[in-house]
Formats: structure tokens, sequence, C-alpha cells
């Protein structure tokens, strides 16, 4: 049998009796990414919104991350939200990256290491099948990346990796 998941389920299914990890996507880095997503029509139309959602993420960080009783209390309820306890929660933190400041996130998404591993994404989705059936190649679909850089069509934009609201944050003009 085999399984795909996540943490914190991952450690219930590793405590099954020889129960293995095959594969684990830190061999991938770069390339599974836990993304915040809005409509790129939405966004536009409320540019306040965007503000709003990084300001709060790196709040929430700045609370979530502190050595005091408010973390320990931010981190608790994370864990109980998650399915997990403190403990459980610290695992997967470990396991986890979060761009912890505006310009750590702000590096990533400038950088071509999220362009080379999109590339390498859409190529095995193309693959795969999962760009749907009437995908001809790769490049049906297109990825924008900050400094206008384009994969595949850009007349068929479905994904865009925008450094604005990180490079505000950055510079303190939420």
């Amino acid at each position: 049998m085999a399984v795909v998941t996540w943490k914190p389920q991952l450690s219930a299914v590793l405590s099954a009796p020889n129960a293995q990890i095959v594969f684990d996507s830190s061999k991938i880095p770069g390339e599974i990414l836990d993304l915040m997503v809005v409509k790129t029509d939405v966004l536009n139309a409320n540019p306040k919104l965007g503000k709003a959602l990084i300001g709060a993420w790196y709040e929430t960080l700045a609370v979530m991350f502190k050595n005091d009783a408010a973390g320990q209390a931010a981190q608790t309820a994370m864990a109980k939200a998650s399915g997990t306890d403190l403990a459980g929660f610290a695992r997967q933190l470990a396991t986890t990256h979060l761009f912890t400041t505006p310009a750590d996130a702000y590096a990533f998404v400038t950088a071509d290491r999220v362009i080379k591993s999109m590339d390498s994404v859409r190529k095995f989705s193309f693959e795969h099948g999962i760009l749907g059936q009437g995908a001809s190649s790769a490049d049906a679909v297109g990825i924008q990346f900050p400094a206008g850089k384009v994969l595949g069509d850009s007349h068929n934009l479905k994904m865009r990796f925008d450094s604005g609201f990180s490079k505000l944050a950055m510079d303190g003009k939420l």
C-alpha cells in the first residue's frame, strides 16, 4: 500500500508497523509551495486586500515565533486547528519552509530558482496530463514572474508570481 500525505498526518502513518518514507518533498525544494492565491482581477480591483493579507501574514508570524506566552498560545491554537498537539506542530514547522520576512519572500520570488522550479512543475504537469486534455504542450498555459518573465503562453496566464506586495511590506509601505 502507498499513501501520499503531509504532516501532521504523516506522523500517524509512520507509526504503523513497516511504514517507510519512499520520497519526501525535501528532495525538491522550491517545487511544492504553500502559497497565498488571489485571483488577479480581484487583486487588481482591491489592492488593499493584497496589503491586508500580506500584513496579516507577517503580523501572525511575528506573534507565532515570539518566545513568550503569546507565541505559545498562537502555536497551541494552530496546532489544535491542524489536528495535532504543540509537539506535533513543532515537528511540522521544522520541515516547512516559511518566508518569515518580506525580504525572504521577495528574494525567493525574484530569483531564477523559482522560474526553474516552475518550469519543472509545468513540464511534469503536462507529461502526466494535469494541464488538461486540450493541452498540446507544457507551453499551453502561462506562468508570469516578476520583471515580466513568462513561461508558456503569455496570452493564457494561469499563475502570476507577484513580488509587489512583498516589496511594499519590505519597504514598510503597507
